[in-house]
């Protein structure tokens, strides 16, 4: 824009200043924030995004069936390499109840550890970053894990008692100790499997990290389960043993669900 300038070069009175420059400009204002939504409309949107991402393993697991099959191969594997080492000596009940425990550690350790790995090898885990939250991301792939997991220590269980000829005296306590160990098993076997996702020695690391972590529940989930078994002391002898599964369960997850945006994006 030309102004009328005065002899010695200064703008003429009366004409307009002119415009400041584009760096000293007020910035457009931001259209106003959507009001936050309610608690309620916050939960519901989590377990929405929980469900997704459960539902999407669930459907590709249908479809390959790849952990499934390499989980139940392991299992009877497992089981019958031990029954044909015992053979027909007569074992205690605390060595049954380790023995099976083991079997199903190592089955988890095997099998759950492709929860993220699948995820990169895929390369879905950017679109998941994308859309999801972390803690959500975590909660679904746990509650998968963990329905793997049930299922699996079901067929260990029946498989076990078939081969090795074992009664069970209190199914209830049983059933609960393979609930509390299966929850506390997949929740710390999810979490360590993002952390190890984009390693190099991907493979061989998830063992090495579990096990030490593990050590409180596999303890508390031998002892809880030979307490079921016919020279076991029952639900009065194992209460200590349930309320070790039951913190050990709750703290891992706990702690995982807050602090895995941590975990997921960084």
């Amino acid at each position: 824009m030309n102004l009328p300038l005065k002899p010695d070069g200064r703008a003429a009175a009366g004409s307009p200043s002119p415009a400041p420059p584009a760096i000293f400009r007020a910035a457009p204002r931001r259209p106003p924030a959507d009001p936050p939504a309610s608690m309620t409309d916050a939960v519901i949107a989590w377990l929405s995004g929980a469900w997704a991402v459960f539902e999407k393993d669930a459907r590709l697991e249908l479809r390959s069936r790849y952990a499934i099959n390499m989980l139940l191969m392991f299992v009877l594997a497992s089981l019958l390499l031990v029954t044909f080492g015992i053979g027909q000596e007569p074992v205690s009940t605390r060595v049954q109840a380790a023995l099976l425990w083991v079997v199903m550690l190592f089955s988890a350790a095997v099998g759950l550890g492709r929860a993220f790995i699948s995820e990169e090898e895929r390369g879905t885990v950017l679109l998941l970053r994308l859309n999801t939250r972390g803690s959500m991301v975590y909660a679904g792939k746990l509650l998968f894990n963990f329905l793997l997991v049930l299922g699996l220590n079901l067929v260990a269980i029946a498989a076990f008692l078939v081969l090795l000829g074992i009664e069970v005296r209190v199914p209830g306590l049983l059933a609960l100790t393979v609930v509390l160990g299966g929850l506390g098993l997949s929740g710390a076997t999810t979490l360590l499997a993002a952390l190890i996702a984009r390693t190099a020695n991907r493979g061989p690391l998830l063992p090495v990290l579990l096990f030490p972590l593990l050590v409180p529940l596999l303890l508390s989930a031998v002892s809880a389960t030979r307490h079921a078994l016919p020279d076991g002391g029952g639900w009065p002898a194992a209460s200590g043993e349930l309320l070790t599964l039951t913190g050990f369960a709750g703290t891992v997850i706990t702690a995982a669900v807050l602090l895995f945006d941590y975990v997921w994006y960084d």
